[in-house]
């Protein structure tokens, strides 16, 4: 992404409010991410609940109407896939690691509710990237949120690790997968 330089800066200041009025709204439609974006921050109706709501629907429709028969294993790795870059683009929008930890956890209950059945595959691909994104949801629970906070998630993905765990794919993860989230004493 370009940085604006200084020169442009001082451009864009000595604009009228009409021209840059027309600016950004020629800018929001050509970027949905940056009309998403500017609805959140300039729309006092528009809040952090809207936009999990929103996501969580989307990762709803990924794993329940894009899934289908043949190549299950392909289409659920892909429906994960899609789901992780939804999860990324409500956190550019709000800025709040909070809600992607909450939209991670929302898309494994999906999987480990409905789909846990294809981690016995032959094709290893989807529980490698449903064990990696659990994996990296724990990181983000301890690096991102307060240590007060940990607690609140700790069952739900000590449960997620422990159903990873006790499959024989688990032992030849390329990375660590731990096996609980670790509370600090």
């Amino acid at each position: 992404m370009p940085v604006p330089s200084a020169e442009f800066k001082k451009a864009l200041k000595r604009l009228p409010d009409a021209e840059k009025e027309k600016l950004l709204l020629r800018a929001v439609r050509r970027d949905a991410e940056l009309y998403e974006t500017l609805v959140f921050e300039l729309l006092p109706d528009v809040t952090t609940e809207q936009v999990y709501e929103q996501a969580s629907d989307r990762i709803h429709e990924l794993f329940n109407v894009a899934v289908t028969g043949r190549l299950l294993n392909r289409s659920l790795n892909k429906a994960l896939g899609k789901a992780v870059k939804e999860t990324a683009r409500a956190r550019r929008i709000t800025k709040d690691k909070r809600l992607e930890i909450d939209l991670n956890l929302y898309a494994l209950r999906l999987i480990f509710d409905n789909y846990t059945g294809q981690f016995d595959s032959p094709y290893a691909g989807f529980f490698t990237s449903t064990a990696r994104l659990t994996a990296r949801t724990a990181q983000l629970v301890r690096t991102a949120l307060h240590e007060d906070l940990w607690l609140e998630y700790k069952p739900e993905l000590d449960d997620f690790l422990a159903q990873l765990h006790g499959r024989s794919k688990s032992r030849s993860l390329k990375f660590e997968l731990p096996r609980e989230l670790v509370l600090p004493d």
